[in-house]
């Protein structure tokens, strides 16, 4: 399904953030809003949760992705990419599906920041009572 020339495209979401995913095969360079994954991701976690859905999937050197990923922090974005990349690989065949969904990856993770209620001081947060 996937030829040199056609790139697979994939939408990935986390708490705020929205990634874009574009994946065609090559030498598994990661580019991220056009930097490299490892300028854009200092730290080494983000950079596991980005390749987590590509090692469950056996294809870390297969493809070549770009990535377009806006909203939210460093965090929800690895999240969003990681989202992305596991819907993109699982358009791709259905064995990785299988396994992807397994674990847990090709399920959006709906958690996000609770709103502020008003006569509070934060989301679930009272003000200190004070008796007298």
């Amino acid at each position: 399904m996937a030829t040199k020339s056609k790139a697979i495209h994939a939408v990935g979401k986390r708490k705020t953030a929205i990634a874009r995913v574009w994946m065609k095969e090559g030498k598994g360079q990661i580019v991220i809003n056009k930097r490299s994954m490892a300028d854009y991701f200092i730290r080494p976690t983000s950079r596991m949760i980005v390749e987590q859905a590509l090692e469950i999937a056996g294809a870390t050197d297969g493809y070549d992705i770009t990535v377009n990923v806006r909203g939210g922090g460093l965090t929800g974005q690895a999240g969003a990419i990681r989202h992305a990349i596991s819907r993109a690989l699982a358009s791709l065949s259905p064995d990785s599906r299988k396994t992807l969904k397994a674990a847990g990856l090709i399920t959006r993770d709906a958690r996000k920041k609770e709103r502020k209620k008003f006569g509070l001081a934060s989301a679930r947060r009272r003000f200190q009572f004070s008796k007298r």
